[in-house]
């Protein structure tokens, strides 16, 4: 079963309440969409196993993968 967990990235004016969704069956993609829909953030393993920006919405904060990573291991 795929999980999805609410959240918040930090932003440049503060908070971002959003949803992570788990995007696959082994949990090496995510997505995080923000409620006001201002941010959109998927993140995904490279075939080495390292975390990276897949897609989303530009501009966007490099803080925002590896923030999204944490949660997303912590919450798995």
């Amino acid at each position: 079963m795929r999980k999805q967990f609410e959240t918040k990235l930090s932003g440049t004016d503060g908070p971002v309440d959003g949803m992570v969704h788990q995007l696959n069956d082994d949990a090496s993609a995510w997505d995080f969409k923000s409620i006001d829909g201002t941010i959109h953030l998927v993140i995904a393993r490279d075939s080495e196993g390292n975390w990276m920006r897949a897609d989303g919405t530009e501009p966007y904060l490099s803080s925002w993968t590896e923030e999204l990573v944490r949660k997303v291991t912590n919450y798995s």
